[in-house]
């Protein structure tokens, strides 16, 4: 089994949406599939990256990313029903890997679905599957990312953490999973419905009456 590979990128190719290079390697050159910003990045003559290699029966297939920390989550989405490596290798190129644990752990299926493939129902899957799992990739220094919306829509709410922190407490209450709480208060946020003067009920109905239309 192929995990690492080291060499001349001798050409880059692109065939039906599929994009990489072939790297030689002690005289044999090694066909490698990227995600199209990996392969764009890919400038220099020498080149070196970690590998999962699918074997099946009409062939071998390497995939190539550039840090190893990129192949492991690689693999942890391919573990999820439903998601193949095209789909996976799909949501790294739509996202960086940062950006896509953040966006699993927050349940964000509105940038999950921006990659190719991928659907309403198989976000939900991912988010719901991977987010305890992806929750000690997070570095500690980014934690404040972590919460229900994140940093930038924080700065904009007139709404104090501690009244977040309560709301949550009562759609737990009520029923209402981690996943749709933190959709919900997404979709209040982005919307013109978000309630003025730190009013936290007004929060909450805003919140119940979107869960109820999306239910």
């Amino acid at each position: 089994m192929i995990g690492w590979l080291q060499g001349e990128r001798i050409q880059s190719w692109e065939q039906g949406g599929r994009r990489g290079v072939v790297i030689a390697c002690s005289g044999v050159g090694y066909e490698v599939q990227l995600t199209k910003r990996d392969q764009q990045a890919q400038t220099d003559s020498s080149c070196s990256v970690w590998i999962h290699q699918v074997q099946r029966d009409d062939g071998s297939t390497l995939y190539g990313f550039p840090q190893q920390r990129d192949r492991d989550l690689f693999r942890t989405l391919i573990a999820v029903n439903g998601v193949g490596p095209q789909m996976a290798l799909s949501l790294l190129d739509c996202c960086a890997a940062h950006d896509l644990v953040i966006a699993i752990i927050e349940g964000d299926l509105k940038r999950l679905t921006q990659a190719q493939g991928v659907g309403k129902r198989t976000a939900e899957r991912i988010a719901v599957e991977l987010r305890d799992r992806l929750g000690a990739w997070a570095p500690e220094s980014d934690e404040s990312s972590l919460s229900i919306v994140d940093r930038s829509d924080v700065k904009a709410l007139p709404i104090q953490p501690d009244s977040l922190q309560e709301l949550q407490l009562t759609l737990e209450t009520l029923g209402y999973e981690d996943l749709e709480i933190r959709r919900a208060m997404r979709a209040v946020a982005s919307s013109s419905e978000v309630p003025e003067d730190n009013d936290g009920e007004g929060w909450l109905r805003a919140s119940l009456r979107w869960l109820s239309e999306s239910a």
